[in-house]
């Protein structure tokens, strides 16, 4: 299923080009290329809020600290804020900062929060990540209007450092071929961008299946008896923290790349961490590519039923068959009411699919998960 996953991020973009082309109606049912760029990096945010929470068990309420830490550091280095990185430094340079710095502010979270479990710990993150929303919106030195948010002209290029291999990633530039083949800058940010989450995917993937996973999912299971064979649960809990923020702040730093801009409402704001949890609800919470396939699920529905104006498809798609009075009840009843409906079926998946999207195929066709592995493991230890 992932191969047939990476087959279609291959060809979408061009896939997308021909089909809406070709046949028309077909862009009222496939999200938008930015839609799909936007997918790709918040996607990877989610999957690492998965890392630590579907894994551990410790729920991070506050997770948006480090997406939005990452954010911030690019556009404060385009902006010249910061000592030792300016708008001179290359861009892949500013995706590892930003992921070190929302590490070593993991670290300091953590250490605090880890003295706690279950809602306490869930709720002194959701404090820590308020109190930087609440600094982002009032810090003068960040900017003229911080709780407008932040911009940068700086032109963020991905490629080699200090070479001419470089691909642009915003619209601040001229337009860059790949392999003569695009020369559309949303194309050119839609492979970037998912070059660096398929990398990532893969890093905590092998992660997951490495001794220190089989421990994170010990620690989930029953932190008592992984403690009483042997494992330090303090340094495995803040290890799998520290590893979900470093890659929360790559999320946060393509985020930032590619909008030129950040705004702490899009960064720090708790509901940036609660996007996370409904997208690793409706994929599957403990399956860390599950949250990737529910925020697709929630941006494609989303969108599908956004008001025409906004790239809607819906309504564009019933408004020549349908007469006035039936496009004022769709206006009513479906048009700009995405919120709603993603409210009552993350509701049905909490009461009926507790899996997930991911978690229940995986299920249905007897996949043998690491969980129940280790779980089997811990009971003959006993």
């Amino acid at each position: 299923m992932h191969v047939a996953v990476v087959l279609a991020f291959l060809v979408y973009p061009h896939l997308y080009d021909i089909l809406t082309v070709e046949v028309p109606a077909t862009q009222a049912f496939l999200p938008q290329i930015s839609t799909g760029i936007f997918i790709l990096y918040f996607g990877l945010f989610a999957i690492s809020f998965d890392f630590i929470s579907g894994y551990t068990g410790y729920l991070s309420f506050g997770h948006a600290a480090f997406y939005g830490a990452g954010g911030y550091f690019v556009v404060l280095a385009g902006n010249g804020k910061l000592p030792l990185v300016g708008p001179e430094t290359p861009y892949v340079f500013l995706i590892l900062g930003a992921a070190v710095v929302a590490l070593l502010l993991s670290v300091a979270i953590g250490l605090l929060s880890f003295r706690l479990t279950g809602v306490y710990f869930a709720m002194i993150t959701l404090g820590f990540g308020q109190v930087l929303y609440v600094v982002s919106e009032s810090w003068r030195w960040l900017g003229s209007s911080p709780s407008e948010g932040l911009e940068t002209g700086a032109n963020f290029v991905f490629g080699v450092p200090y070479t001419d291999l470089g691909l642009e990633l915003g619209f601040y530039g001229s337009e860059v071929e790949i392999l003569n083949i695009y020369n559309n800058p949303e194309f050119v940010a839609f492979y970037v961008i998912g070059f660096v989450v398929l990398i990532c995917y893969l890093a905590m993937q092998r992660m997951i299946h490495s001794p220190f996973g089989r421990a994170m999912i010990a620690i989930r299971e029953n932190e008592e008896r992984a403690r009483a064979i042997g494992y330090n649960t303090l340094v495995y809990k803040l290890g799998a923290f520290m590893i979900s923020a470093f890659f929360a702040g790559v999320a946060g730093a393509l985020w930032a790349g590619y909008q030129n801009g950040v705004s702490p409402d899009e960064g720090f704001y708790f509901l940036v961490t609660g996007n996370a949890l409904l997208a690793s609800i409706i994929g599957g919470l403990g399956t860390l590519v599950g949250p990737l396939y529910g925020w697709i699920f929630t941006e494609s529905v989303d969108e599908f039923l956004a008001p025409e104006s906004q790239g809607g498809g819906l309504q564009a798609l019933l408004e020549g068959v349908l007469p006035e009075s039936g496009v004022q009840i769709l206006e009513a009843v479906m048009t700009g009411h995405a919120g709603l409906y993603l409210g009552i079926i993350f509701v049905v998946f909490v009461l009926f699919v507790p899996g997930g999207l991911i978690g229940s195929i995986r299920a249905r066709v007897g996949n043998t998960s690491i969980a129940k592995a280790v779980s089997q493991r811990i009971e003959q230890l006993r």
